[in-house]
């Protein structure tokens, strides 16, 4: 699967020299691997791995790909087809398989009849291609807002213009400014022009009082608006995190998500987990888990979007640093 500006794949061959973004636990890894070492034998480039983090499942990386952040990876044919049809900006490549002749199936134990039983139920009343079973499929992919492209041409213009805010705030209050970028972008696309129809301004999208309250000037302009909202987000972390026995990490993706659905309804959701048996100081596959059920998906995909705009700017700043080094490679070099 290629995204937008990916160069073309004709063959398995045309992999070699390039990055595929994938889990190392999945199966995908290990074909690779057997792969480099077909490529090997002519002496070809191996294929570049960058490894996606365990928290994605095959979805969101094809989410990724489809808004550029990423450009190609690898995906099982049945999957790739169900996604392409949300996804429309990925291209299929089926001639170009990393592996042939694979099965899956569901597992389920073998002393468990009556299970067995109620997924060919299931199967059975939504049969493949069936109307009901379409229905059901369109409705859950037209109910999310999906990422965008933040490493666009044009949305990196916008990074380039508001990166060193970030830092500056970012350092001030000890956070990390590329997941307070990713914020901005998820918030506004780093737009200090947008306005929402309740009147929340700017990049970060604050509201007027709040802006007044963080007594950081005028919030119409870029400088304090990012200010407002990066001393917004450390003040949310003070009251409601700083004590709690979560990793830094986890208390940005908590303030996030108490940023869109409120710190009191979060703090009912971690109660439910503990209840539940799932940590309540983990935000993904645990307290996210509570939130898609008694919120639904808006919260869930909020701060989803957030963390995968967060991947694509940890890999533009690799990119930039990889650059910067190459640079002053070459004019040590020419200085000898």
């Amino acid at each position: 699967m290629t995204g937008p500006g990916a160069e073309p794949i004709a063959t398995v061959e045309d992999l070699a020299g390039k990055e595929v973004y994938i889990r190392k636990s999945s199966s995908f890894y290990d074909s690779i691997e057997k792969l480099n070492a077909e490529l090997a034998k002519t002496r070809k480039a191996r294929v570049k791995v960058r490894p996606a983090p365990e928290t994605l499942e095959t979805e969101d990386i094809l989410e990724m790909v489809n808004a550029g952040l990423f450009k190609v990876t690898i995906a099982d044919d049945h999957t790739a087809q169900f996604w392409k049809q949300i996804f429309t900006k990925l291209t299929l490549h089926p001639e170009v398989a990393v592996r042939t002749g694979g099965e899956i199936a569901m597992a389920i134990r073998k002393g468990s009849p009556q299970l067995k039983a109620e997924l060919n139920a299931f199967l059975a009343r939504y049969p493949k291609g069936s109307a009901v079973r379409n229905q059901l499929l369109e409705k859950y992919l037209k109910s999310t807002k999906w990422a965008k492209a933040a490493t666009s041409r044009e949305d990196l213009v916008k990074f380039e213009r508001t990166v060193e805010f970030f830092r500056k705030y970012g350092d001030r209050y000890d956070l990390d400014y590329l997941l307070l970028m990713a914020h901005g972008y998820q918030e506004s696309q780093l737009n200090q022009e947008a306005r929402s129809p309740v009147g929340a301004i700017g990049v970060m999208q604050v509201m007027p009082a709040t802006g007044k309250d963080m007594r950081v000037g005028d919030i119409t302009k870029i400088d304090p608006n990012i200010h407002a909202g990066v001393k917004f987000l450390r003040t949310m972390i003070n009251e409601h995190y700083a004590k709690e026995p979560m990793d830094q990490f986890n208390k940005g993706l908590f303030a996030f998500a108490a940023y869109n659905a409120g710190p009191g309804r979060i703090g009912q959701l971690r109660k439910l987990a503990t209840q539940r048996r799932l940590d309540p100081n983990v935000w993904f596959n645990n307290v996210e888990l509570m939130a898609a059920e008694k919120i639904g998906r808006e919260t869930v995909t909020y701060v989803s979007n957030i963390y995968k705009y967060y991947l694509a700017y940890q890999m533009i700043e690799e990119q930039r640093a990889e650059r910067e080094k190459a640079k002053t490679t070459i004019k040590k070099g020419g200085g000898k």
